[in-house]
């Protein structure tokens, strides 16, 4: 078994007409034993810009805090907001400068720029290499089924609603077949003037 996939976690983002989602489980797992049901996944970094960690769970939360002391760092230095790319490159340095002892995460990005308003989502490896498609974005143990989910489901130019059901399904669907992910789960819509966050019910068995 993989360390990535010893705490499990499911996180998938979309992109919408003017808007981009990103959601992600809440269970927090020992491999089979559940630990938690209610362990932060995704990050808020900036005022339309949120991160999502996959993987090793003390890995996660000592990647978040680094990752919001150099935001603030640069949020000062440069007197403006972070945009989505530069974080991603941000993101993408950091796992690399770490790779001969990486930190066990799956960073998925997800936002909109500050100045266009254009969506954008992207993810990277635990070494740092990006990869930034122009609709959906998956990781965690659950990938297969995210995939397969996301594939069937995606449609795009989808409104704020529509997207917030389509990413919805895909992930309860998803960590439905997967035994290390699920429990719940919960949905950031970004949209250009208001963020909306949403808990999901979720089988617990």
């Amino acid at each position: 078994m993989s360390i990535l996939e010893y705490n499990g976690a499911a996180i998938v983002a979309m992109k919408g007409k003017n808007c981009v989602a990103i959601a992600a489980d809440t269970r927090l797992g020992i491999r089979f034993q559940t630990v938690s049901c209610n362990f932060q996944k995704i990050f808020p970094i900036g005022k339309k810009l949120f991160v999502g960690l996959p993987g090793l769970a003390t890995d996660v939360q000592t990647f978040a805090n680094e990752l919001k002391f150099h935001t603030n760092l640069y949020n000062l230095s440069e007197n403006r907001e972070l945009s989505p790319k530069t974080f991603l490159s941000m993101i993408s340095n950091f796992l690399y400068q770490r790779r001969f002892g990486p930190y066990f995460i799956e960073p998925v990005v997800a936002g909109l720029d500050p100045k266009t308003d254009e969506p954008f989502i992207a993810s990277t490896d635990l070494i740092g290499c990006p990869m930034i498609p122009e609709d959906f974005v998956v990781a965690g143990t659950c990938l297969e089924q995210l995939y397969g989910m996301c594939e069937t489901l995606y449609k795009p130019d989808q409104t704020p609603d529509e997207l917030f059901e389509c990413i919805s399904q895909a992930l309860l669907n998803a960590q439905d077949r997967d035994a290390y992910s699920g429990w719940g789960g919960v949905v950031y819509i970004i949209e250009p003037n208001k963020i909306t966050r949403r808990e999901l019910k979720a089988r617990m068995d």
